[in-house]
């Protein structure tokens, strides 16, 4: 399987990351380990999460992903054959939020807890903090990767110009530089990274890990009109997409889906792939057939017909 290169690290990755916001949420860990237990034997090593997964349930703190993933680490023993990737600076309720050098400290030590290990490879500035110098966010990451915590460190939800910036201090100060940008980006979703993201991360050498790679699940296919989105969780998400644009996507799937023997989900997925920044996109799981579905879209190469169609039908 072809390794893709993370910034200027030494971190290679296949080109397909597992979405670990589904742990603790809707897979529980009996299942959840099914699902990572395929993925790695199925040839690949990158899993993404975040402390404040899953929070945003009720009954839930935040938290329960990153410890179902190091409850798997453990009982797998296969640490140094993961590339793990978490992040920081939600809101984690009564203040803990943020990417100031007490909150960060506190927060990777949290983290780490979880996580039941010594060292997170990719760690991640999960969003912008406006209200933080950047020369403290970026001098307490050093320190993180000096103590040898932190591998390797990455922003998620910047905008180009704040991104731009916090390279720039990098360089300016000698302090470890953002390798990754975790953007929302897919084959309904181009505008916001496309527009100015693309650009700066094409500068500067970044890796791109996009999330929402499927688009909540639109670009399946499985939601063709609001009677599809009836009982799902996803309707908030997916209802933005089902307009005159977003047909047009789901028709061109379907033909070169027909054309290549595929399936929309392994399409969409294929071409997020094929765009030249992207390093690998982040897409979650919850059966296995889903799971197959994921490992075979990266197996999937489009022409370049294939892609141009793809192109003209998501065209703003």
């Amino acid at each position: 399987m072809e390794k893709r290169q993370l910034g200027d690290t030494e971190i290679r990755v296949a080109p397909l990351m597992f979405g670990g916001n589904v742990f603790g949420w809707t897979l529980d860990e009996r299942q959840s380990f099914e699902m990572l237990d395929a993925f790695v034997a199925a040839g690949f090593d990158f899993i993404d999460t975040a402390d404040v997964y899953s929070r945003f349930i009720p009954g839930n703190q935040g938290g329960e992903s990153e410890t179902v993933l190091g409850n798997w680490l453990k009982a797998r023993g296969n640490r140094d054959r993961i590339v793990l990737a978490t992040k920081a600076g939600m809101d984690m309720g009564e203040g803990r939020k943020g990417l100031s050098k007490n909150w960060l400290q506190r927060a990777v030590e949290d983290s780490l807890r979880r996580l039941q290990t010594d060292y997170i490879d990719l760690y991640q500035a999960h969003v912008d903090d406006p209200e933080t110098p950047l020369e403290e966010t970026l001098e307490t990451f050093a320190e993180l990767i000096h103590q040898g915590k932190v591998r390797a460190i990455g922003a998620s939800n910047y905008g180009a110009e704040r991104l731009a910036r916090a390279l720039e201090t990098s360089d300016r100060l000698g302090l470890p530089r953002y390798q990754s940008l975790q953007p929302l980006y897919n084959l309904a979703e181009r505008a916001a990274y496309e527009a100015e993201l693309r650009a700066v991360c094409t500068r500067e050498g970044l890796g791109v890990l996009p999330y929402f790679a499927l688009a909540s699940g639109f670009l399946t296919g499985k939601y063709r009109s609001e009677a599809d989105l009836a009982g799902s969780a996803r309707g908030d998400f997916v209802r933005q997409h089902l307009n005159e644009r977003g047909l047009r996507i789901l028709s061109a799937l379907d033909q070169v889906a027909a054309d290549c023997d595929a399936t929309p989900a392994r399409v969409a997925l294929a071409w997020l792939i094929a765009q030249p920044t992207v390093t690998a996109p982040i897409a979650s799981a919850t059966s296995l057939r889903q799971l197959d579905e994921l490992v075979k879209a990266t197996e999937l190469q489009l022409d370049g017909a294939a892609l141009a169609k793809l192109d003209a039908a998501s065209a703003a």
